[in-house]
């Protein structure tokens, strides 16, 4: 197929904080040393930050690294945290507080920021853009570009648009662009399309750990400005869960009397009639949260995976003509739940790597430089100290607190051992045999609502006439193995309503309904399914959510 050609010095697959802080870099180097360096940036979204879902709280220290005068700039760090608080929910309506005194430095929070991440991101976007960055939001990184063995990365492929469901060309069908660049740096966020590839393709993950992902939901609330409480930091850990589920919640107060509330469940979970968005649901009815939420109004929606492997199951960083950056690669530190620093740490490190390379007239080798300097990093540091947590926690609630607190408190993170996980999430999902349905209540409309509404709230839309992106290996699975072994997961384990069983009006013949319409890119098919089949692939670009302050 022809195909129009761009050629760039960089080119970066993913408008988040780690390929806009990449994109930065790059020209602030250029800028200091009289280069002329050229970098695009391509966002899958219909806008840069239409996709991006956190928390989010941040910690300021990459992003000061990056733009020393960020205040004075206008960035959207407005809502300094004011108080830290963590409850232990012991049932649906009893709770403790923890002392902040017990709790591990991980957990406190003086001068970070609670923060919308899509702003923030935006916020970039402009920063980016006056330094000659190009962006080019609505567009896919759908394919990769090699060298005839396959060996060296030269660029991406953007996916075609107006492609009928069959995969015909439409009247107004446009092909895809290739974009060369000397290094492609791969900031696509958790579990992004090319960088499984990649890593699979490069044997990136060979003698690493097996990566471990978390499902995070989230609702923004305009609540009662007599309830609000700038600045509060509130997280639990408990109830709806039981003690050998990973998982646990946030609650912040952030600007104009919004409040960020969301649940956070690891997909090591076992029990395969557990539903992540019904216990979402049901947690905020416990008294301690839904003080804050009734008489409000929820005005957004969304779910993304969140990667939990900790440096353990890092994969190998760069490969001949590019990197990994990012939660791309699986930068998030588990303990303090964040991940944005360390975006923007990683963006900046690949970029300084990549912008030695090009001005030495280097082009599609390895960015040796880039690891070097993570394993020198405060950030490597600081991940090295939470490489336990996520481990110790997989053993249940109680043993993994008190063996996590241990870790943090007595060794300050430097414990003589590191602990392992071989076992990939999917893997760890039991047969149905073994458990009993969970009788999730029906929701009230008021604070706990359903799947269909919320996705309404998400802004969700794709165009309906395009090839399904949720592919299937073998379609005969869902309905041959994951409905009689698991009762068919795909059902629960997705916030999106996109996998539906469907039976004929007898009863008989169940067939798998994939909605796709409804899908928030979240990734969660593509990692917890139990048996590998779903694999998830760009829609055409500018489709999935439009998230407002999220």
């Amino acid at each position: 197929m022809d195909r129009e050609v761009m050629e760039y010095d960089v080119v970066i697959v993913g408008g988040g904080p780690a390929g806009l802080s990449a994109a930065i870099r790059i020209k602030q180097l250029a800028a200091e040393t009289g280069k002329d360096v050229s970098v695009v940036v391509l966002e899958k979204g219909s806008e840069v930050g239409a996709h991006i879902l956190s928390g989010a709280i941040m910690d300021p220290k990459a992003l000061t690294e990056l733009i020393p005068d960020w205040k004075e700039q206008g960035a959207p760090l407005t809502c300094p945290v004011t108080e830290d608080r963590f409850l232990f929910l012991t049932n649906d309506t009893n709770s403790f507080q923890l002392p902040n005194a017990l709790l591990p430095e991980s957990l406190h929070n003086e001068g970070n920021y609670i923060i919308s991440l899509g702003n923030v991101c935006r916020w970039l976007a402009t920063q980016a853009e006056g330094l000659g960055v190009e962006i080019f939001p609505g567009f896919a990184a759908a394919d990769l570009v090699f060298d005839d063995d396959k060996k060296k990365v030269l660029g991406i492929v953007t996916g075609d648009m107006g492609r009928a469901k069959d995969g015909s060309e439409k009247a107004d069908f446009q092909p895809g662009m290739a974009l060369m660049g000397k290094y492609t740096l791969f900031a696509e966020g958790c579990r992004g399309s090319l960088g499984k590839r990649l890593i699979k393709h490069f044997n990136l993950d060979e003698g690493r750990d097996a990566q471990s992902y978390s499902i995070g939901i989230k609702e923004l609330w305009d609540i009662d400005p007599a309830k609000h409480k700038p600045g509060l930091a509130m997280h639990t850990a408990g109830w709806p869960v039981d003690t050998s589920t990973y998982g646990g919640s946030f609650l912040y107060h952030g600007d104009n009397n919004q409040v960020m509330v969301g649940f956070v469940i690891g997909l090591g979970y076992q029990n395969p009639y557990l539903y992540p968005f019904e216990e979402f649901q049901r947690y905020k009815h416990h008294p301690e949260i839904a003080q804050f939420l009734e008489g409000g109004r929820r005005v957004a929606y969304g779910a993304r995976a969140i990667v939990t492997g900790g440096l353990q199951a890092l994969p190998k960083l760069t490969f001949p003509g590019g990197a990994l950056i990012g939660d791309n690669a699986g930068f998030l530190n588990v303990p303090r739940i964040k991940g944005s620093h360390a975006a923007i740490k990683t963006g900046m490190l690949g970029a300084e790597a990549a912008f030695a390379a090009v001005t030495a007239d280097r082009q599609h080798d390895e960015l040796t430089a880039y690891p070097e300097a993570f394993e020198n990093s405060w950030l490597y540091d600081e991940l090295y100290k939470a490489r336990n947590f996520k481990p110790w926690m997989n053993k249940g609630l109680i043993v993994g607190t008190l063996m996590a607190g241990m870790d943090q408190k007595l060794f300050g993170g430097k414990a003589p051992w590191t602990l392992h996980n071989k076992t990939p999430d999917n893997a760890k999902t039991k047969k149905k045999d073994s458990f009993k349905p969970i009788n999730y209540p029906k929701p009230d409309n008021k604070i706990s609502f359903d799947r269909l509404s919320s996705v309404f709230l998400s802004s969700t839309n794709h165009e309906e006439d395009q090839p399904c992106h949720l592919t299937l290996k073998d379609p005969k699975v869902p309905i041959e193995v994951n409905l009689p072994l698991y009762d068919a997961p795909e059902q629960r384990y997705c916030p999106a309503g996109v996998y539906e069983i469907v039976r004929e009006a007898d009863g008989s013949s169940p067939r798998l309904q994939i909605n796709a319409q409804n899908c928030v890119h979240c990734k969660t098919c593509d990692i917890k399914d139990p048996t590998q089949n779903i694999n998830w692939v760009t829609p055409e670009g500018g489709g999935g959510p439009n998230y407002p302050n999220m």
